[in-house]
C-alpha cells in the first residue's frame, strides 16, 4: 500500500461556502482511487487523461448531492471522434468510469489531442438521481470548449443558470501514479431559493471577485498530494470576512456489479431467452464495462 493511500489530502472532496459573496465551492483531489479505476482498463495515456478529468468532475458534482444514497452520472456521447462513449458515476463516495474508443483512430491523432479530436460532435449529459424522493434531473449541453471542465462550466451556465468556475488538472507521475484535482465555485441566490438564478449575474457583482480569486489556483496546488485542501481554501480566500469549510468526503473506487446481481438480472428473463444467450457450454457471459470483469452464469444455476 502506497503512502498516498494513508494521505488525508488525496481521494477527498472538500466543500466550502463564502456567505458574504453568496458563493459555494468544492475542491477534489484523487490519487490511489483514480489509479485503481484506471488500472482496470489499461487505456492509452490520452484516454486515461480524459477519464481522469471526467472522474474529478463527477466527484465535484456528486458531492453536491444532499441525499446520501443519491447518484450522479456524467456521460459524454459523441459522433465522429476517437471516443464514442464516456461514462462515470458517483454514489456515496464510490466512483467508477469507462471510455469506449477507437484505438486505430487514436493512433492517428496528435499526442495531446484536442477535445474536438477526441469527441468530435457530441454532448455532455449530467444526471442527478435522488434516492429518497425518486426524482431525476438531467441537463445536456454541447461538448464545446478546450476541455471537459469548460463543457461542464457551460452546463451550469446554460442548464442551471448558475455562474460557475470549473477547473481540472491531471498529472501522470509514471510509476508513482496519477494525481488529479479540480475546483468548482458557484454563485447562488441568497438562500438558494425564492429568486430566479439568472438574477445572480445582474445584481451581485461580487461574483467576478470570487471567480478571479478561484482562477489563481495553480496546477501545482491542485495536484500536490501533500498540500491539504483546507490550506488551498485559505490561500484563495483568506481575506474574506467568513469562509465556512465543510466536512471532507472520502472517495474510492467502487463498482456495484457482482455475481449475485448479475444472476438475479438474468433470472428475470424467460427460459427461452436465457437459452439464446447461453453458449454451447450452457454459460451466459456478462461483461462489466466499469471494472472490466466478466461474469459467467450457468443456466443450470438459474433453474436450481
Amino acid at each position: 500500500m502506497s503512502d498516498l493511500e494513508h494521505n488525508d489530502a488525496v481521494d477527498v472532496a472538500l466543500g466550502f461556502t463564502i456567505p458574504g459573496r453568496h458563493a459555494r465551492g468544492r475542491l477534489v483531489r484523487m490519487g490511489p482511487a483514480l489509479d485503481a479505476i484506471l488500472s482496470s482498463h489499461g487505456y492509452p495515456p490520452a484516454i486515461e487523461k480524459v477519464l481522469a478529468e471526467a472522474l474529478v468532475l463527477t466527484a465535484l458534482f456528486g458531492t453536491l448531492l444532499k441525499d446520501a444514497n443519491g447518484q450522479l452520472t456524467l456521460q459524454a456521447q459523441t459522433e465522429g471522434g476517437v471516443i464514442d462513449l464516456l461514462v462515470c458515476d458517483y454514489k456515496g463516495g464510490q466512483m467508477r468510469g469507462y471510455v469506449r474508443h477507437d484505438p486505430e483512430r487514436l493512433a492517428e491523432a496528435p499526442v495531446d489531442p484536442s477535445l474536438f479530436a477526441l469527441f468530435g460532435k457530441g454532448y455532455l449529459a449530467i444526471t442527478f438521481d435522488q434516492a429518497v424522493s425518486g426524482e431525476r434531473y438531467q441537463g445536456i449541453v454541447p461538448l464545446e470548449g478546450s476541455s471537459l471542465a469548460e463543457a461542464a462550466q457551460s452546463y451550469f451556465a446554460q442548464s442551471e443558470q448558475i455562474p460557475s468556475l470549473v477547473r481540472v488538472a491531471v498529472v501522470d507521475n509514471g510509476d508513482a501514479g496519477h494525481v488529479a484535482g479540480g475546483i468548482m465555485i458557484q454563485h447562488l441566490p441568497e438562500g438558494e431559493e425564492g429568486r430566479e438564478r439568472l438574477h445572480t449575474r445582474l445584481d451581485h457583482p461580487e461574483w467576478e471577485h470570487v471567480a478571479i480569486l478561484g482562477q489563481t489556483l495553480t496546477l501545482d496546488e491542485i495536484t500536490d498530494p501533500e498540500l491539504p485542501l483546507e490550506q488551498v481554501v485559505w490561500r484563495l480566500f483568506n481575506e474574506e470576512s467568513e469562509v465556512r469549510v465543510l466536512p471532507k468526503s472520502r472517495l474510492a473506487k467502487g463498482c456495484r456489479c457482482n455475481a449475485e446481481h448479475v444472476r438475479n438480472v438474468i433470472a428475470r428473463f424467460p427460459a427461452e431467452e436465457q437459452a439464446e444467450m447461453a453458449d454451447e457450454d450452457g454459460l451466459i457471459h456478462v461483461d462489466c464495462e466499469f471494472c472490466s470483469r466478466r461474469y459467467s452464469i450457468a443456466i443450470a444455476e438459474l433453474a436450481a
